[in-house]
């Protein structure tokens, strides 16, 4: 047992509350949560559409972008799954959590390509943001809600900005690591060849690391999943919900549809990234 002498020698806890509380939810809260708006309105699009679009629909768009991206192993593998989802009653729960791993995904693509591309042209930059997201990976899940839940409050919007922050670190890594391993034979034969940085950047550099990116988008994706569970303690409605509330309930039926769910959501979508990163390597190969 620890005794009085040996106990909060250093109140860094103390220290991270009170710059919480009282400078910058006072200083900053309004700035803040100005970045609630943007998630909410592109969250709330992907909801609505995906709760409003019938059973059919869904099946029929979903198998179709499967065999497009990925083949037809994969759209028959996702047409059980939406069909399960259908007929264990979980299809709305699970159009939710989609929505939310979608918003995240897209926030992530907006903010993780820019500045993957930029620290893979800075090294100043990168060293600067390697322990960054070393912190933002390693920290629990649940030491971003408490934060999270006094600048933003409780409900889908914050749990999908918990979900950002979680799962951007992977696709900034890969990112950096994808352009930083295009061949220099290539970004001298197009320069060679008149082209200016911008053309280097999208017309070489990104190609040749679009397999690391995706990678990375993959990632991102399983890690907004994992995260959806953790979402739930702030108000997050979805497959998430029903694991939260099966648990709490000891309901362990209601705590395993929820986990079906997002689990067969999980092996569609990571076949799906696998799929786009592979073809992007034969493309390179040839």
């Amino acid at each position: 047992m620890p005794t009085q002498s040996d106990t909060n020698i250093i109140p860094l806890g103390d220290w991270i509350q009170d710059f919480v509380t009282l400078w910058l939810v006072p200083r900053f809260g309004s700035e803040l949560r100005a970045i609630e708006l943007p998630v909410r309105y592109v969250l709330d699009a992907f909801t609505n559409v995906l709760l409003a679009t019938p059973m059919p629909v869904v099946l029929v768009l979903s198998v179709a972008a499967a065999w497009l991206a990925a083949g037809k192993k994969v759209a028959i593998l996702t047409a059980a799954c939406v069909v399960a989802l259908h007929f264990l009653g979980i299809l709305d729960d699970a159009k939710t959590t989609f929505a939310m791993v979608i918003t995240s995904l897209f926030f992530c693509l907006i903010i993780g390509l820019p500045l993957g591309i930029a620290c893979a042209r800075s090294n100043a930059l990168s060293t600067v943001m390697r322990p960054v997201l070393d912190v933002m990976q390693t920290v629990p899940s649940f030491v971003y809600l408490v934060p999270i839940v006094m600048l933003f409050g409780i409900g889908l919007v914050p749990g999908v900005i918990a979900t950002i922050i979680f799962s951007l670190p992977p696709l900034i890594r890969l990112t950096n690591l994808g352009i930083r391993e295009v061949p220099a034979e290539i970004i001298e034969a197009a320069i060679a060849f008149g082209a200016t940085p911008r053309q280097v950047l999208f017309d070489a550099q990104i190609p040749c690391a679009l397999p690391t990116i995706m990678m990375g988008v993959n990632q991102t994706i399983m890690m907004s999943l994992s995260m959806v569970v953790m979402s739930a303690l702030i108000g997050a409605e979805g497959l998430g919900y029903l694991v939260y509330t099966g648990i709490g309930r000891l309901n362990i039926g209601e705590a395993s549809l929820g986990g079906i769910g997002i689990v067969a959501m999980a092996i569609v979508l990571d076949r799906v990234t696998q799929a786009i990163g592979t073809r992007s390597v034969v493309r390179k190969g040839k």
